[in-house]
């Protein structure tokens, strides 16, 4: 009897195995870069999960603890991609979702990264020396040379100074610098990560002309202004389109302002199709133009960089600006 009374106790106090917990509450988001280069940031986030697997879509697979995954994709175009994350818990148990990706992955076709210390490379560069006419026709004030203390390369960054000093009848020294008869393009995406001069009357441009300048003439050419910035209006970025009938201060365009222009490097970028042309700061869109096939802007353009000092748009130069140069670290073009 009381061998029968102690089995019953034992089994009165049993208890049930834990239930398992699964995953619940998926959800997943992608980020992917403007800058064509296939960059995607993937974040998951569920309820009991310890672990997510990512199927990008493509045949490559990933496992992290904090759903962060970052990949980058690298077939050349546009694609999509269905990415399959599968959140899993601490009792083996699992939930998946799957979402769709478009990604655009450009090739680079062409880029100065300036590693190389002294002058520019002559294979990719030249200049346009002296006063143009008046500026070339902006009232400017500096005569161009290609001058080391007005050009240099050093510790992978280009440097275009401007100095105060009288020069071949000029009261200033700067650089205009372009690739002219040595590249061009037709299509395609132009990043270039600069540093802005400060100071009163100070004017760089990162730009590009059509091809056929010498024949047809500005602005019958086409002129595309990646970037224009006033030392008498910091931070204030310039965006424009010249073109017949809208040139000069009537060119099609738009500003946005930032911050540290002058003290940080940004990447200033143009997205250009046969049907858009598209304006980027640190991959923010401003400003966004249709371009037609009656417009100059379908055919081959190459790039200038110069720092103006003062003419109509620079405005009053400070009396007491010295010199200030503009930096880029790289220039890079690619091919969509």
């Amino acid at each position: 009897m009381a061998l029968l009374i102690s089995i019953a106790s034992c089994g009165k106090n049993e208890t049930k195995p834990a239930a398992k917990v699964a995953p619940s509450n998926l959800v997943v988001n992608a980020v992917v870069s403007a800058d064509s280069s296939g960059a995607v940031t993937f974040t998951a986030v569920a309820e009991n999960a310890v672990t997510y697997d990512y199927d990008f879509g493509n045949g490559t697979y990933q496992t992290v603890a904090n759903g962060i995954a970052n990949y980058s994709y690298t077939v050349v175009g546009h694609h999509s991609y269905t990415v399959t994350v599968t959140a899993k818990s601490a009792d083996g148990l699992v939930i998946s979702k799957s979402i769709q990706v478009a990604v655009n992955v450009s090739a680079l076709l062409w880029s100065d990264e300036f590693n190389t210390d002294g002058p520019p490379d002559p294979k990719k560069w030249g200049y346009d020396i002296g006063t143009g006419d008046n500026g070339w026709g902006n009232a400017e004030a500096q005569y161009y040379t290609n001058r080391p203390e007005n050009v240099t390369v050093a510790n992978g960054i280009l440097k275009i100074t401007a100095i105060k000093e009288n020069y071949a009848g000029s009261a200033y020294t700067s650089t205009r610098m372009l690739t002219k008869d040595k590249f061009s393009f037709k299509y395609g995406k132009i990043e270039v990560s600069a540093k802005l001069p400060a100071g009163g009357g100070t004017w760089p441009a990162i730009w590009m002309l059509g091809s056929n300048i010498t024949t047809a003439g500005w602005p019958a050419c086409g002129e595309i202004d990646i970037m224009e910035h006033k030392g008498n209006v910091p931070n204030k970025i310039y965006g424009t389109l010249h073109h017949p009938n809208h040139s000069g201060a009537n060119g099609d365009g738009s500003t946005l302002m930032i911050t540290n222009a002058t003290t940080a490097f940004h990447k200033y970028a143009v997205d250009w199709s046969p049907t858009l042309i598209r304006f980027y700061v640190d991959d923010q869109l401003f400003y966004t133009f249709t371009n037609t096939g009656s417009l100059p802007f379908n055919q081959h353009f190459f790039v200038i960089f110069n720092f103006a000092i003062g003419g109509n748009f620079g405005g009053a130069i400070d009396p007491a600006f010295t010199s200030a140069s503009m930096e880029v670290d790289y220039i890079r073009v690619y091919k969509n």
